[in-house]
């Protein structure tokens, strides 16, 4: 009985139920009043602290082995259950024993099969009880119900306060993200030469402001996909693809980022990397958010690399065969690609390597961003049951890598 109590055998139902003894016992210690609950044999379950200074019991130790009927009220316990079972809702007695003369209102809760005994002194029984703190174990267990279901319901609400913020937040971006392409348009018409010759200073000027409304475009498009992925709107379009079309596409696309900060980008990928089914413009906007991060981070003169090779991805199962078994049948090929950006940044402290991929989370507070390209980047590459991480130390760079399973069916 060390730790838990069992509930007496009356049904089958019953003997599955098993209360933690730390947790009754820690309620009826803030109780004011002593009490004792013991089963149906007498067999003393719990008593709390209160109850032991009025028995004259020092200690638990005190009062193991005990019999409520026997060693504490001395009375038959027939007599007791004989005036229970005819109707009555406690019986009264008086306790002989211990350093006080003291009285006894016993209480049985039918259901646990258990009895609940109230001590209180002569004095205190003149008094009166205060019914202030008359709280019996079912009222307090009522009272636990009643504040796990206002716990509940708070929040509940808070939930549907959260949801009814992103949405009129995306509601927002989406209203904001026609006028920038318009205006991105206008850059590029200017730009271009279109509209007449412009100095070197007045291109210098369109360039940082196209910069400028190139990445508040990719900011709104960002929060629209976190936005998508909170409602569960998210749609994979798996279709059969070329994953190095796709990669290599995104990096000329960065190129020219990349050179104006002073920054090489090298892309490399393998070429025995079969075609399979994924989302392409997905998979394209999670090597997009690392690529930004790993610009974001890495200095004047620094390297970033984008690398993509065929992989044999080893799931661990629950039912798993033995080493030398999963050795003997491996697969003839690669069931995945993994997909790495490695730059020569300051690098992330081990502390923060699982926290990063978390909603509104920046690690360094002085760069840009809202803290959502790892997050969305995470979420998609588990819609494609895929796995994302990180590997870096301080002031040695960051490398991210993804895995992609090619069986996506």
């Amino acid at each position: 009985m060390a730790g838990r109590i069992a509930l007496p055998p009356m049904s089958e139902e019953r003997n599955s139920a098993v209360l933690p003894l730390g947790v009754v016992s820690r309620l009826l210690d803030t109780i004011e009043e002593p009490l004792m609950v013991a089963e149906r044999s007498g067999n003393l379950l719990l008593v709390n602290t209160r109850a032991r200074q009025c028995l004259g019991f020092h200690g638990n130790a005190e009062i193991q082995g005990l019999n409520l009927f026997n060693d504490i009220l001395q009375v038959d316990s027939k007599k007791i259950f004989g005036e229970l079972e005819r109707g009555q809702h406690e019986v009264n007695l008086n306790i002989e024993g211990g350093e006080k003369k003291s009285a006894a209102r016993i209480q049985w809760m039918p259901e646990p099969d258990w009895l609940v005994v109230e001590i209180e002194s002569k004095s205190e029984a003149h008094a009166g009880p205060d019914p202030a703190t008359q709280l019996t174990v079912q009222e307090l267990l009522q009272e636990r119900e009643i504040t796990y279901r206002n716990l509940l319901a708070a929040y509940l609400k808070l939930q549907e306060v959260n949801r009814q913020k992103t949405v009129f937040l995306a509601s927002a971006a989406h209203e904001l993200k026609t006028p920038l392409a318009v205006i991105k348009g206008y850059y590029d018409l200017l730009l271009a030469g279109s509209l007449g010759r412009l100095t070197d200073k007045q291109r210098d000027i369109l360039e940082e402001s196209k910069d400028s409304c190139e990445r508040l475009v990719r900011l709104i498009s960002m929060f629209l996909n976190y936005s998508a992925l909170e409602s569960g709107k998210l749609v994979l379009q798996l279709r059969e693809n070329d994953l190095r079309d796709c990669l290599d596409e995104l990096s000329k696309r960065w190129s020219e980022a990349f050179q104006r900060k002073g920054v090489k980008l090298d892309a490399s990928f393998d070429p025995s990397i079969p075609a399979f089914r994924f989302d392409y413009q997905k998979v394209q906007q999670v090597a997009a958010n690392l690529l930004d991060n790993a610009l974001k981070h890495t200095p004047a003169g620094g390297s970033v690399a984008l690398r993509a090779a065929p992989h044999f991805w080893e799931r661990r199962v629950a039912s798993m065969a033995p080493a030398e078994e999963r050795r003997r049948f491996r697969l003839p090929r690669p069931n995945s690609v993994e997909v790495s950006v490695t730059d020569s940044g300051p690098g992330i402290a081990a502390e923060h390597h699982q926290e990063i991929f978390e909603d509104f989370v920046r690690v360094d507070r002085n760069t840009s961003g809202m803290g959502l390209g790892l997050a969305i980047a995470k979420r998609l590459i588990q819609a494609h049951r895929g796995k994302i991480w990180v590997e870096s130390e301080s002031r040695a760079g960051s490398k991210f890598t993804f895995l992609l399973p090619m069986d996506q069916g």
